[in-house]
C-alpha cells in the first residue's frame, strides 16, 4: 500500500514555549478515491524540533500495516538525519554527535526510528511557507493545536510524547 504523509510542527516563543504538530495522511484506493486522515495535538512547553518530529512520528505509527511511504516534510532537521545518513552516525556513536555532544531528543528519534523500520520511507523536505499546499496545511493543523486552549494542551516533559 503507497500512502503520502505530510508533517509539520510549530512553537510559539521557541524554545518552551506552547507548540504542535499537524500531520495529513493520504491513500489512493484501488478505485481511485483519496482518503485522507488529519493528525494534530498541541502540547504547553515544547520546542519547534520536537514538534517536527512528532508530525512525523504520529503520521508513520498512525499506519497500521507496512506501507510504501512518501514522507514531506519543511524540517530539514527531520529529513536530513535520514537522507544525509546522521542517524547511522549518531546510532554509531552512541547517540552523540560529531562534537561529542548528545544528540537532543533521543527518545523522539529512537521512536521514529521504530515508526519507519515498519515501512519503507522515502523522506522528501519541501520549502515550508512557500505555497505547497500540504504542507500549509499541515502548518495549519500544527499552529491551530499550539494556539488551542491552555486547557487542552498536553504536557511535553521533554520525555515520551504519547
Amino acid at each position: 500500500m503507497k500512502v503520502t504523509i505530510y508533517s509539520d510542527g510549530s512553537a510559539r516563543g521557541n524554545p518552551d514555549g506552547p507548540g504542535g504538530y499537524g500531520t495529513v495522511i493520504q491513500y489512493v484506493d484501488a478505485k481511485g478515491v483519496l482518503h485522507e486522515k488529519e493528525l494534530s495535538a498541541g502540547y504547553d512547553k515544547t520546542t519547534n524540533n520536537r514538534m517536527e518530529l512528532m508530525g512525523a512520528i504520529m503520521g508513520l505509527e498512525a499506519l497500521n500495516r507496512p506501507c510504501v511511504v512518501d514522507l514531506y516534510s519543511d524540517s530539514k532537521y527531520v529529513i536530513s538525519a535520514f537522507n544525509e545518513n546522521w542517524i547511522d552516525g549518531w546510532i554509531k556513536k552512541n547517540w552523540k554527535k560529531s562534537d561529542g555532544k548528545p544528540v537532543k531528543n533521543v527518545e523522539l528519534w529512537k521512536r521514529l526510528l521504530e515508526a519507519s523500520n515498519r515501512h519503507q520511507v522515502t523522506w522528501h523536505w519541501v520549502k515550508g511557507h512557500d505555497g505547497h499546499t500540504e504542507n500549509e496545511r499541515c502548518d495549519g493543523l500544527a499552529t491551530g493545536a499550539a494556539d488551542g486552549p491552555s486547557g487542552d494542551l498536553l504536557h511535553d516533559d521533554g520525555g515520551d510524547l504519547r
